[in-house]
């Protein structure tokens, strides 16, 4: 593990409270701490921690542009193209801008060098500052597909001489692969229900896959059974701590609370998971 932990936080499903582990690990480390709001398809992390906008940087990829006057419609480009961005149908090949994932590859495959690469906005990324943590978030734009640019834009703008909690997107797609992927550890937040564990198993493979160690943090302790707990004996996955299922606590979070802030009570669960999250990433990385 090189610098200061980066430790993602994710799940298998949405709803189960990344965004409240987020926030209230990124309280509880306090000042010079980097809080990466990764879930750029819906991101609100700023919701709970606001603080005034400082930078302001548009997110783009590069997009093919043909010229027609150069082009034999010899369809190289739509060969080459994995994604279907390029249609080759006689004459110059049709562009779908959507779909191209911006590797390059078309441009450099055509041999009459009849294409080349203009910048197509995607999103936004914003860094702003909240009683000493730094939130830099990511903001996919309205009809735009593809997230892994803006969540990759999030990431180039971390430091590695501070901490940095990443709010990842839900799931196991590849937006969420994007946001973990480089993490020193991640904890995957779930609920003791049949639909939180189905879920946690999809994300443990994910993480093992990726070769990431992980932990556990159970929400809403209390609404369902203890499978969850079993699964994770079985598997010797660490269960951090848990959140119990109570009314006050998703009052305040719905009026914009930060749960720690809220609940002061809970701030050494939350404290003791963050370092055994960083003894898991260092005993990994040894």
């Amino acid at each position: 593990m090189n610098g200061h932990p980066h430790i993602a936080i994710a799940s298998g499903k949405g709803g189960t409270g990344k965004t409240t582990v987020a926030t209230s690990l990124a309280r509880v480390l306090g000042h010079g701490v980097q809080l990466l709001d990764c879930d750029v398809e819906e991101p609100n992390a700023r919701l709970f921690l606001r603080g005034d906008v400082q930078e302001s940087r548009m997110v783009a990829v590069p997009v093919p542009v043909i010229d027609e006057t150069r082009c034999d419609g010899c369809g190289e480009c739509a060969r080459f193209c994995a994604y279907n961005a390029l249609a080759a149908v006689g004459g110059a090949p049709l562009v779908f801008p959507e779909l191209c994932h911006g590797c390059g590859g078309c441009v450099k495959v055509c041999p009459r060098q009849a294409m080349r690469e203009t910048q197509r906005r995607v999103g936004m990324v914003e860094t702003a500052e909240a009683d000493g943590v730094i939130v830099i978030q990511g903001a996919l734009d309205v009809g735009v597909a593809m997230a892994p640019p803006v969540i990759h834009a999030v990431k180039a703008h971390a430091r590695r001489d501070a901490p940095a909690v990443i709010d990842a997107p839900p799931g196991t797609s590849c937006p969420v692969i994007a946001a973990v992927r480089g993490a020193d550890a991640v904890a995957l937040v779930t609920e003791p229900t049949p639909f939180g564990l189905h879920d946690l198993r999809l994300a443990v493979e994910m993480t093992r896959t990726l070769a990431i160690p992980s932990a556990v943090i159970i929400n809403r302790a209390g609404s369902g059974d203890d499978r969850v707990q079993a699964y994770c004996r079985v598997e010797g996955i660490t269960v951090l701590f848990e959140l119990p299922d109570e009314r006050r606590i998703a009052e305040a979070l719905a009026r914009g609370a930060v749960l720690v802030d809220a609940f002061p009570e809970y701030r050494s669960r939350f404290e003791r998971g963050w370092k055994q999250l960083v003894a898991i990433a260092t005993e990994h990385h040894a």
